[in-house]
């Protein structure tokens, strides 16, 4: 019997090679019919004898293309025609959906297998850098709005050969509507400069020079698939030094690119699950343990680093000269976004001895995403290329357009409309008047990209945040959301959670509805009844950077000012006694001392007890100082109390075990209340970043059969806020 059908298939499914694919299911099953990218997704009317249909709807949902994602397909029988071939025909705009703009926009991803080869031996395509096909390379970072077509994208400029016109207008060919794709004779041009003058070479000389520089001890910037990395020799210490100097970052740790993995063994240790994800389509920085007396001056006291593998042609070709790792670091000024123009590469990071360019503009900033494995699961702690435009499928349509803003630091923006969230790249912490700008920029682009003018916007509670100043000037329908609530409901978004539970949310500080600050929360469902005891952060913000200064508060609390001059701990040696006298005082009369019930400043005290960290270079050093030193063999922990559902820990300031015992207390606290509700456990914030921390409750729950939920493919620090908002008022309005 003879059927025809129309899907309506919404997903990532545009620039993914999903029409070719299609087009091939069909002459496979002598099907008839035509396919078209709308701007909603894909149009497919297709009609054949019922088993072959079967077989075709088979394969569709069984043997997807590496890149592409079905989030949703709806399927209609319709009247056959009995004629005609298979076809596939122009993208269609349909003005009855322009409010209904929802095409998924497909994230960047490493160059694929079949590229690399053809790098190596294809005529056309040997030894150029900007190789690609419909199952690799830029995406997000080229599209300037959708249906994702060429003459949308930063490639418009860039006329087809005729040898990239036949591949790409030819169906079985893996370039099909590659709209990235090009060639040595229609494509992208290199550019090398040293000290601002063009080098005048040619292409494939271009690379060899850059390798010659990095083995020369020169630091210099890459323009990347979404913007710049700062590079350099990783094995050159004195190159690393200045590099630190010029950054001023005096021990943060640099991430790394390696040839393959077979280099990454040479630095660190993986197992077959970091091994996958590094070798991923995704190609991200995954955080592994170093081997011994490894590289030290990249990361300096600590056994972790950060890897990633070459994941662009140029990359590739760059490691044909070399043969040791390279920092790769976003080039940017603390605090800001990832540069994309060599103009920006000139005026603020004029310290470069060369730049490498190319002629294609980055429209949209995107930089290297940061993952872990804990308990072999992939949990990801900066959501950029990759991984986003990440999308999540709502159970139910909402009417609303909504925008959530998210937090200061580590910034997102999360968008709602008919049935899905759409979470954005990691954008930069707030700090500056160009990561604000950049913000902006974000919130323009993804609303170009949709159509979409938001009806509602959610934001933080915190009165100073970026973000809560820009929501109030734009007269929209306002809702503000407490930061930890919003952690909290980022969870609930994941994995899609509507039963009661026991949430921990700890993180460094956040607005609270008492007007302290917050950061060592317990909620029951959507309230908060269990905190840890508040801390005088003396001096404010610069508690946050002086370890010593928590810890002295808790001193101050716990002994009289005379009892705390006479302690012999790391704390009181890194003062001297006329600093102590004066904090105190500030300490007694609460000048500039805001009280915070913060998990993360706990470990900073703790840092400083134990003297592994006074004052921190970069944001969670302490934290993860902290998670270097813990003995797995240690099983003991401290006491606490629980009194008026308030939790404070006795600690022992002088037990050399006050770390492991730290740590051990923090499981045990967190068992033992979720045994008291008997509920499921949620766990959220950027403490849960410490994957010591992490797999030590994991591991007890999974002992004590407790259910238990965390961020994984939703950063658990502030980057998942903007999601968690947005999920927040859609389950209030449910």
């Amino acid at each position: 019997m003879i059927k025809r059908y129309n899907y309506t298939i919404k997903g990532t499914v545009q620039g993914v090679g999903f029409r070719p694919f299609i087009y091939k299911l069909a002459l496979k099953y002598s099907l008839i019919g035509f396919i078209n990218n709308n701007n909603i997704g894909v149009n497919i009317e297709i009609e054949g004898d019922t088993k072959d249909l079967k077989n075709f709807e088979k394969d569709l949902k069984s043997k997807l293309p590496p890149l592409a994602l079905i989030s949703s397909l709806k399927k209609e029988e319709i009247t056959p025609l009995y004629k005609g071939q298979f076809e596939i025909v122009h993208s269609e705009f349909q003005s009855s959906l322009v409010s209904l703009k929802t095409a998924s926009v497909p994230p960047d991803m490493a160059i694929c297998n079949n590229c690399l080869l053809d790098i190596k031996s294809s005529k056309t395509y040997q030894d150029y850098f900007a190789t690609n096909c419909t199952n690799c390379g830029p995406r997000y970072s080229i599209i300037q709005t959708v249906p994702y077509d060429r003459e949308n994208t930063s490639m418009k400029d860039f006329k087809l050969c005729t040898a990239c016109q036949k591949e790409y207008k030819d169906p079985t060919n893996r370039r099909y509507h590659a709209q990235p794709t090009s060639c040595t004779e229609c494509g992208l041009t290199l550019s090398l400069y040293s000290k601002l003058s063009k080098v005048k070479a040619s292409q494939k000389d271009i690379i060899n020079i850059t390798a010659n520089f990095i083995k020369l001890g020169m630091i210099g910037a890459i323009k990347g698939v979404g913007g710049f990395h700062i590079v350099c020799d990783a094995s050159n210490d004195d190159v690393i030094n200045k590099l630190r100097k010029f950054k001023n970052r005096p021990t943060k740790p640099f991430a790394l690119m390696c040839k393959d993995v077979d280099m990454v063994k040479t630095i660190a240790k993986f197992d077959q699950k970091e091994k996958e994800i590094l070798q991923s389509k995704e190609a991200p920085i995954v955080i592994l343990e170093k081997n011994e007396n490894s590289l030290d001056s990249i990361a300096p006291n600590i056994t972790k680093i950060g890897c990633m593998v070459s994941y662009t042609g140029f990359y590739h070709l760059l490691f044909e000269y070399l043969n040791t790792p390279i920092v790769a670091t976003s080039a940017n000024i603390s605090g800001d976004p990832i540069i994309t123009t060599k103009q920006e590469i000139e005026e603020k990071l004029p310290f470069l001895d060369f730049i490498v360019d190319y002629d294609r503009d980055i429209v949209n900033a995107v930089d290297d995403s940061v993952v872990q494995i804990v308990n072999n699961d992939l949990q990801i702690l900066r959501l950029s290329r990759g991984y986003t435009p990440k999308e999540i499928q709502l159970p139910l349509r909402t009417d609303k357009k909504i925008l959530a803003v998210g937090a200061n630091q580590k910034s997102t923006i999360s968008l709602a409309f008919d049935d899905k969230i759409i979470l954005s790249p990691y954008i930069a912490d707030l700090n500056s008047i160009n990561s604000v700008e950049y913000f902006k920029r974000t919130i323009d682009t993804f609303k170009r990209f949709y159509d979409f003018v938001p009806d509602i916007i959610v934001c933080d509670k915190h009165p100073n945040y970026e973000t809560t100043l820009w929501t109030k000037e734009q007269n929209i329908d306002l809702v503000q959301l407490q930061h930890h609530l919003a952690h909290l409901y980022s969870v609930k978004a994941e994995h899609n959670l509507i039963k009661d539970y026991i949430g921990f949310i700890f993180d460094g500080t956040g607005f609270g509805d008492d007007g302290i600050l917050w950061g060592g929360e317990v909620f029951v469902n959507d309230k908060r009844k269990y905190y840890f005891k508040p801390i005088k952060l003396l001096g404010g913000e610069k508690a946050i950077k002086q370890c010593k200064r928590v810890a002295l508060s808790i001193l101050f609390d716990n002994y009289s000012l005379d009892e705390v001059l006479k302690l012999d701990i790391p704390t009181i040696k890194a003062f001297t006694e006329v600093e102590i006298k004066m904090l105190y005082t500030m300490w007694q009369k609460n000048l500039n001392s805001p009280s915070s019930s913060s998990v993360g400043r706990l470990f900073d005290a703790i840092a400083s007890f134990s003297g592994v960290c006074q004052t921190q270079s970069y944001e969670g050093e302490a934290g993860l100082l902290c998670e270097m030193k813990y003995d797995k063999n240690c099983f003991d922990s401290f006491q606490y109390t629980l009194e008026n559902n308030i939790i404070d820990i006795e600690f022992d300031f002088f037990d050399k075990q006050i770390i492991n015992k730290f740590l051990n207390t923090l499981v045990n606290i967190i068992i033992y209340l979720s045994k008291m509700e008997n509920l499921p456990i949620i766990l959220s914030g950027g403490v849960f970043q410490n994957k010591i921390l992490l797999e030590l409750i994991i591991k007890e729950c999974k002992k004590l059969h407790i259910d238990y939920y965390y961020n994984q493919q939703i950063p658990i620090n502030d980057s998942g806020i903007s999601i968690g908002q947005i999920y927040n008022y859609l389950s209030n309005i449910k």
